[in-house]
Protein backbone atom coordinates (compact mmCIF):
# COMPACT_ATOMS: atom_id res chain seq x y z
CA UNK A 1 0.00 0.00 0.00
CA UNK A 2 1.83 3.05 -1.22
CA UNK A 3 0.59 6.62 -0.88
CA UNK A 4 1.30 9.79 -2.83
CA UNK A 5 2.53 8.26 -6.10
CA UNK A 6 1.89 10.04 -9.39
CA UNK A 7 -0.28 7.60 -11.37
CA UNK A 8 1.74 8.00 -14.55
CA UNK A 9 5.17 7.73 -12.96
CA UNK A 10 7.01 4.52 -12.30
CA UNK A 11 9.54 5.00 -9.53
CA UNK A 12 12.71 2.94 -9.61
CA UNK A 13 13.24 0.59 -6.70
CA UNK A 14 16.57 0.84 -4.97
CA UNK A 15 19.12 -1.80 -5.86
CA UNK A 16 19.65 -4.41 -3.19
CA UNK A 17 21.98 -7.30 -2.64
CA UNK A 18 20.79 -10.64 -3.94
CA UNK A 19 20.02 -13.69 -1.84
CA UNK A 20 22.93 -15.63 -3.25
CA UNK A 21 25.44 -13.06 -2.04
CA UNK A 22 24.09 -12.90 1.52
CA UNK A 23 23.45 -9.66 3.44
CA UNK A 24 25.64 -6.74 2.47
CA UNK A 25 28.24 -5.93 5.15
CA UNK A 26 26.70 -2.60 6.11
CA UNK A 27 23.07 -3.78 6.12
CA UNK A 28 23.10 -3.72 9.93
CA UNK A 29 25.30 -1.32 11.86
CA UNK A 30 25.83 -0.69 15.55
CA UNK A 31 24.35 2.81 15.42
CA UNK A 32 23.26 4.98 18.32
CA UNK A 33 20.15 4.07 20.35
CA UNK A 34 17.35 6.64 19.97
CA UNK A 35 16.32 8.84 22.86
CA UNK A 36 12.94 7.07 23.05
CA UNK A 37 13.26 3.48 21.77
CA UNK A 38 10.10 1.62 20.84
CA UNK A 39 8.80 -0.20 23.91
CA UNK A 40 5.59 -1.72 22.59
CA UNK A 41 4.92 -5.30 21.49
CA UNK A 42 6.60 -6.67 18.37
CA UNK A 43 3.74 -9.08 17.65
CA UNK A 44 0.82 -6.84 16.68
CA UNK A 45 -2.15 -8.14 14.66
CA UNK A 46 -2.46 -6.48 11.25
CA UNK A 47 -5.60 -5.52 9.37
CA UNK A 48 -6.13 -4.66 5.72
CA UNK A 49 -8.56 -1.90 4.74
CA UNK A 50 -9.66 -1.14 1.20
CA UNK A 51 -8.23 2.38 1.30
CA UNK A 52 -4.87 4.14 1.31
CA UNK A 53 -5.27 6.46 4.29
CA UNK A 54 -2.66 6.84 7.04
CA UNK A 55 -4.97 4.88 9.34
CA UNK A 56 -5.12 2.00 6.87
CA UNK A 57 -1.33 1.96 6.54
CA UNK A 58 -0.90 1.93 10.32
CA UNK A 59 -3.30 -0.99 10.69
CA UNK A 60 -1.56 -2.93 7.91
CA UNK A 61 1.94 -2.39 9.26
CA UNK A 62 1.52 -3.66 12.82
CA UNK A 63 4.47 -3.14 15.17
CA UNK A 64 6.63 -1.59 12.43
CA UNK A 65 4.13 1.23 11.98
CA UNK A 66 4.01 1.82 15.73
CA UNK A 67 7.81 2.04 15.93
CA UNK A 68 8.09 4.94 13.47
CA UNK A 69 8.89 8.49 14.60
CA UNK A 70 7.66 10.50 11.62
CA UNK A 71 7.45 14.27 11.44
CA UNK A 72 4.23 13.84 9.46
CA UNK A 73 1.92 10.92 8.71
CA UNK A 74 3.09 7.38 8.09
CA UNK A 75 3.76 6.99 4.35
CA UNK A 76 4.00 3.30 3.55
CA UNK A 77 3.70 -0.03 5.30
CA UNK A 78 2.43 -3.56 5.07
CA UNK A 79 2.07 -6.77 6.99
CA UNK A 80 3.06 -10.38 6.50
CA UNK A 81 3.79 -11.51 2.96
CA UNK A 82 4.42 -15.08 1.90
CA UNK A 83 7.65 -16.68 0.91
CA UNK A 84 8.60 -20.23 0.00
CA UNK A 85 9.78 -22.84 2.44
CA UNK A 86 13.39 -22.45 1.29
CA UNK A 87 13.50 -18.66 1.39
CA UNK A 88 13.76 -17.99 5.13
CA UNK A 89 17.08 -16.81 6.54
CA UNK A 90 19.22 -18.57 9.13
CA UNK A 91 19.66 -15.38 11.20
CA UNK A 92 17.61 -12.22 11.86
CA UNK A 93 20.00 -10.23 9.65
CA UNK A 94 19.42 -12.68 6.81
CA UNK A 95 15.69 -12.24 7.43
CA UNK A 96 16.12 -8.49 6.97
CA UNK A 97 18.05 -9.11 3.76
CA UNK A 98 15.13 -11.25 2.55
CA UNK A 99 12.87 -8.22 3.01
CA UNK A 100 14.88 -6.25 0.46
CA UNK A 101 15.19 -9.23 -1.87
CA UNK A 102 11.47 -9.97 -1.88
CA UNK A 103 9.86 -6.54 -1.53
CA UNK A 104 12.49 -4.30 -3.17
CA UNK A 105 11.18 -1.25 -1.32
CA UNK A 106 12.07 2.34 -2.10
CA UNK A 107 13.97 2.61 1.16
CA UNK A 108 17.63 2.68 2.17
CA UNK A 109 19.09 -0.82 1.87
CA UNK A 110 21.81 -0.45 4.51
CA UNK A 111 22.49 1.29 7.80
CA UNK A 112 19.84 -0.45 9.93
CA UNK A 113 20.18 -0.88 13.67
CA UNK A 114 18.75 -3.49 16.02
CA UNK A 115 16.27 -1.55 18.15
CA UNK A 116 14.67 -4.52 19.94
CA UNK A 117 15.50 -8.21 19.93
CA UNK A 118 13.30 -10.98 21.29
CA UNK A 119 13.53 -14.75 20.98
CA UNK A 120 11.46 -14.94 17.78
CA UNK A 121 11.32 -11.34 16.56
CA UNK A 122 13.75 -8.48 15.93
CA UNK A 123 12.91 -4.85 15.19
CA UNK A 124 15.33 -3.12 12.82
CA UNK A 125 15.21 0.63 12.43
CA UNK A 126 16.73 3.11 10.00
CA UNK A 127 17.24 6.32 11.93
CA UNK A 128 17.65 9.94 10.89
CA UNK A 129 18.89 12.29 13.61
CA UNK A 130 18.05 9.69 16.24
CA UNK A 131 14.47 9.08 15.06
CA UNK A 132 13.13 5.97 13.34
CA UNK A 133 12.10 6.64 9.73
CA UNK A 134 11.99 3.05 8.45
CA UNK A 135 11.10 0.04 10.61
CA UNK A 136 11.15 -3.66 9.73
CA UNK A 137 10.14 -6.47 12.07
CA UNK A 138 11.55 -9.86 11.14
CA UNK A 139 10.15 -13.02 12.71
CA UNK A 140 11.30 -16.61 13.03
CA UNK A 141 9.36 -19.72 12.00
CA UNK A 142 6.07 -18.13 11.10
CA UNK A 143 3.27 -20.39 9.93
CA UNK A 144 4.37 -22.22 6.75
CA UNK A 145 7.44 -19.93 6.67
CA UNK A 146 10.43 -21.56 8.37
CA UNK A 147 13.48 -19.47 9.17
CA UNK A 148 13.78 -15.71 9.58
CA UNK A 149 11.88 -13.35 7.29
CA UNK A 150 9.98 -10.03 7.20
CA UNK A 151 6.74 -9.79 9.16
CA UNK A 152 5.82 -6.09 9.10
CA UNK A 153 7.40 -2.96 7.67
CA UNK A 154 6.68 0.76 7.63
CA UNK A 155 8.29 4.01 6.55
CA UNK A 156 7.88 7.75 6.87
CA UNK A 157 7.53 10.14 3.94
CA UNK A 158 10.55 9.95 1.58
CA UNK A 159 11.22 13.63 2.27
CA UNK A 160 12.19 12.61 5.81
CA UNK A 161 14.95 10.36 4.47
CA UNK A 162 18.44 11.70 3.73
CA UNK A 163 18.99 13.57 0.49
CA UNK A 164 21.90 11.21 -0.21
CA UNK A 165 19.31 8.44 -0.54
CA UNK A 166 16.43 10.24 -2.27
CA UNK A 167 18.87 11.56 -4.90
CA UNK A 168 19.29 7.94 -6.03
CA UNK A 169 15.53 7.49 -6.56
CA UNK A 170 13.03 9.03 -8.98
CA UNK A 171 11.54 11.15 -6.21
CA UNK A 172 12.25 14.84 -6.82
CA UNK A 173 11.96 16.42 -3.38
CA UNK A 174 10.99 20.10 -3.28
CA UNK A 175 11.72 22.56 -0.50
CA UNK A 176 9.58 25.33 0.97
CA UNK A 177 10.39 28.98 1.45
CA UNK A 178 12.39 28.18 4.59
CA UNK A 179 14.42 25.48 2.83
CA UNK A 180 12.62 22.55 4.50
CA UNK A 181 11.97 19.41 2.47
CA UNK A 182 8.31 19.14 1.49
CA UNK A 183 6.51 15.80 2.01
CA UNK A 184 5.93 14.01 -1.29
CA UNK A 185 2.32 13.49 -0.26
CA UNK A 186 1.95 17.27 -0.55
CA UNK A 187 4.22 17.96 -3.52
CA UNK A 188 6.73 16.10 -5.65
CA UNK A 189 7.86 15.76 -9.22
CA UNK A 190 9.34 13.00 -11.34
CA UNK A 191 10.50 12.20 -14.85
CA UNK A 192 8.12 10.31 -17.11
CA UNK A 193 8.50 6.52 -17.36
CA UNK A 194 10.58 5.26 -20.26
CA UNK A 195 8.39 2.20 -20.85
CA UNK A 196 5.55 4.57 -21.81
CA UNK A 197 7.79 6.59 -24.12
CA UNK A 198 7.36 9.57 -21.80
CA UNK A 199 10.95 9.99 -20.59
CA UNK A 200 11.12 13.48 -22.17
CA UNK A 201 8.18 14.62 -20.02
CA UNK A 202 8.03 15.62 -16.38
CA UNK A 203 5.23 15.41 -13.83
CA UNK A 204 4.47 17.55 -10.82
CA UNK A 205 1.94 16.32 -8.25
CA UNK A 206 0.46 18.95 -5.97
CA UNK A 207 -2.18 17.55 -3.66
CA UNK A 208 -4.80 15.86 -5.84
CA UNK A 209 -3.67 17.60 -9.04
CA UNK A 210 -0.92 16.57 -11.43
CA UNK A 211 0.71 18.93 -13.93
CA UNK A 212 3.05 18.07 -16.75
CA UNK A 213 6.00 19.40 -18.70
CA UNK A 214 5.83 18.12 -22.28
CA UNK A 215 8.58 19.68 -24.44
CA UNK A 216 8.39 16.96 -27.12
CA UNK A 217 4.59 16.69 -27.15
CA UNK A 218 4.45 13.01 -26.17
CA UNK A 219 1.67 13.56 -23.62
CA UNK A 220 -0.32 15.87 -25.88
CA UNK A 221 -0.04 13.23 -28.63
CA UNK A 222 -1.60 10.69 -26.29
CA UNK A 223 -4.38 13.10 -25.32
CA UNK A 224 -3.31 13.37 -21.70
CA UNK A 225 -3.20 17.15 -21.28
CA UNK A 226 -6.09 19.50 -20.60
CA UNK A 227 -4.23 22.26 -22.45
CA UNK A 228 -0.97 22.49 -24.42
CA UNK A 229 2.33 22.77 -22.58
CA UNK A 230 4.00 26.14 -23.29
CA UNK A 231 7.76 26.46 -22.96
CA UNK A 232 7.81 30.26 -22.71
CA UNK A 233 5.03 32.47 -21.36
CA UNK A 234 4.60 35.69 -19.44
CA UNK A 235 3.89 35.19 -15.78
CA UNK A 236 0.21 36.04 -15.14
CA UNK A 237 -0.30 39.17 -13.10
CA UNK A 238 -2.34 37.27 -10.52
CA UNK A 239 0.18 34.42 -10.11
CA UNK A 240 1.79 34.09 -6.71
CA UNK A 241 5.09 32.51 -5.67
CA UNK A 242 4.32 29.41 -3.60
CA UNK A 243 7.82 29.39 -2.12
CA UNK A 244 8.33 25.85 -3.38
CA UNK A 245 11.71 25.19 -5.02
CA UNK A 246 13.45 22.32 -6.75
CA UNK A 247 16.98 23.17 -7.86
CA UNK A 248 16.55 26.12 -10.25
CA UNK A 249 12.78 25.73 -10.58
CA UNK A 250 10.29 27.94 -8.74
CA UNK A 251 6.59 27.11 -8.56
CA UNK A 252 4.00 29.85 -9.07
CA UNK A 253 0.21 29.40 -9.09
CA UNK A 254 -2.90 31.40 -9.84
CA UNK A 255 -6.00 31.14 -7.67
CA UNK A 256 -7.73 28.63 -9.97
CA UNK A 257 -4.66 26.35 -10.10
CA UNK A 258 -5.50 25.21 -13.62
CA UNK A 259 -1.86 25.65 -14.67
CA UNK A 260 1.44 25.40 -12.82
CA UNK A 261 3.82 28.21 -13.75
CA UNK A 262 7.42 27.15 -13.30
CA UNK A 263 10.03 29.88 -13.31
CA UNK A 264 13.53 28.88 -14.42
CA UNK A 265 16.65 30.90 -15.29
CA UNK A 266 15.48 30.72 -18.93
CA UNK A 267 12.01 32.14 -18.29
CA UNK A 268 8.55 30.89 -17.32
CA UNK A 269 6.99 27.60 -18.41
CA UNK A 270 3.26 26.78 -18.29
CA UNK A 271 2.62 23.19 -17.15
CA UNK A 272 -1.01 22.13 -17.82
CA UNK A 273 -2.97 19.64 -15.75
CA UNK A 274 -3.27 16.04 -16.79
CA UNK A 275 -6.60 14.62 -17.83
CA UNK A 276 -8.40 12.57 -15.22
CA UNK A 277 -6.91 9.12 -14.70
CA UNK A 278 -4.02 9.58 -17.11
CA UNK A 279 -1.70 6.61 -17.22
CA UNK A 280 -0.15 3.98 -19.42
CA UNK A 281 -0.15 0.21 -19.39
Amino acid sequence: MRRGLVAVAVLTAVAVAGCDDGPRPDLVVEGTPPATPYSGPLAVPTRQLDESTPRAVRLASGAAGRALECDGEIFDGSGPDGWGRSEGGATPEEGLARYFDMVQPEQPDHGYRVERAERDRVLYSYDVDGRTKVAVVVAKDQRDRPGWGPETNASCDPAELPESFTATTDWEIWTDRAGRRVPVTRLHSSTGPEHCGWQSAGFLALGDRTYARDPEGVLERDGLLRAPYRAKVRMPADARDTGYRHRDRRLWLTADRTTAYVRTPAGVEAWPRLTQGAGCA
